[in-house]
């Protein structure tokens, strides 16, 4: 059987089975400082399903339960995403019932999501676990560490996901891939006088430097949502403008963050988290992509309005902050202002209608790796 090295490990394209027969998560290795020896692929056990080593349907009306293994990731976007593709799954066979394994040490902001969506989801456990204490008997599938797989890459986010869950993503009606799941939610209301008047929100930082809004910018944004929505403009951090309060303080959780997005009138963000729980919400947005070409992450979302600036050298990339990258990303956002004269796209389009620009145009037709049926019990 493969022993992987410790780098290896840690790029590994799934979950990992240890020494002891645990199966364990390559994140909880990296970020507690855990030698990574001894690992092999959780992949090497042929009952538990992974589809970047195998691609693979599944019939989910013969499946009672499903064990997924390392999900949904460990940002609050990718997570948000991934379990609208388990509820995409549970809407159109609601007998199936769900545990989720995640890293133990998964940031809290995941955490706390996968608490608010424990009524929907079903039980979620730490790893690692006893290899044993998940039933052979049972559909188990591995969506571990899918930041290397391939597909993350180059396939919508939410076809990703569905196709890691072996279900075909054309199965599976847009409506149900925008997060609609989000107003199951129980949330806090916003707090303060907002909520009565309407506000439009800025959430311009990203989990990297790359895809966030540059600081130089940001005070012209937030002058121009002034100007074109005439509501106050409310925010994640400091920023001087007469119009904007930085609601940072008021929003200690993912529950309260979740909220304010849900009772916005407009959303202004990068390729963040907020782009998603707006349309979840289906609270118009306009998102800017600088890495990413918007129909890899926004495609079914009906109420953004998706800005791709050309940066084509930083294409694919998404941990870099290299300071000569940050400047380029800077210089993209003035580029765009000083071609068109706003930070927003053109209000004269039909609410919803997407911005084709650079990135999308010309964007080649995604291809699904074959899928091979797979059938349990």
């Amino acid at each position: 059987m493969t022993m992987l090295d410790e780098v290896s490990a840690l790029s590994n394209p799934g979950s990992l089975l240890s020494p002891h027969a645990r199966v364990v998560a390559s994140y909880d290795l990296e970020v507690t400082g855990k030698p990574a020896r001894g690992y092999r692929p959780l992949s090497v056990v042929s009952w538990i399903r992974n589809a970047n080593a195998a691609p693979f349907t599944i019939d989910y009306r013969q499946q009672t339960h499903l064990h997924l293994i390392n999900g949904m990731g460990v940002t609050l976007g990718d997570s948000i995403i991934g379990l609208s593709a388990l509820d995409a799954i549970r809407r159109l066979h609601p007998s199936l019932s769900v545990t989720i394994y995640r890293p133990a040490h998964a940031p809290d902001y995941v955490k706390q999501l996968h608490a608010l969506a424990a009524p929907c989801f079903g039980d979620v456990i730490d790893l690692p676990v006893p290899l044993d204490s998940i039933p052979a008997t049972e559909l188990a599938i591995d969506v571990g560490n899918h930041l290397f797989w391939p597909g993350f890459a180059t396939l919508p986010m939410i076809d990703f996901f569905l196709f890691a869950l072996g279900m075909a993503p054309h199965t599976v009606p847009a409506r149900h891939k925008t997060n609609e799941w989000l107003t199951a939610l129980t949330l806090p209301p916003p707090v303060g006088a907002w909520r009565a008047g309407g506000y439009t929100l800025l959430c311009s930082q990203a989990s990297t430097p790359v895809r966030s809004i540059p600081a130089t910018v940001r005070v012209s944004i937030v002058d121009e949502m002034w100007r074109t929505f005439g509501l106050p403009v409310l925010g994640f951090g400091a920023l001087e403008h007469d119009h904007y309060t930085d609601i940072a303080a008021l929003s200690p959780d993912t529950a309260s963050f979740l909220s304010w997005i849900a009772h916005a009138r407009h959303v202004v963000t990068s390729d963040t988290a907020a782009v998603h729980v707006a349309a979840g919400f289906g609270v118009p947005s306009t998102a800017y992509f600088t890495t990413i070409a918007p129909a890899l992450r926004v495609r079914d979302y009906p109420h953004c309005e998706a800005l791709a600036l050309n940066v084509p050298e930083l294409d694919g990339m998404h941990a870099i902050g290299r300071d000569a990258d940050l400047r380029r990303v800077e210089r993209a956002y003035h580029e765009w202002h000083a071609a068109r004269g706003s930070w927003l796209a053109n209000r004269d389009r039909a609410p919803g209608q997407p911005v084709l620009t650079q990135l999308e145009l010309g964007q080649p037709e995604q291809v699904l790796p074959e899928l091979t049926p797979i059938q349990l019990g």
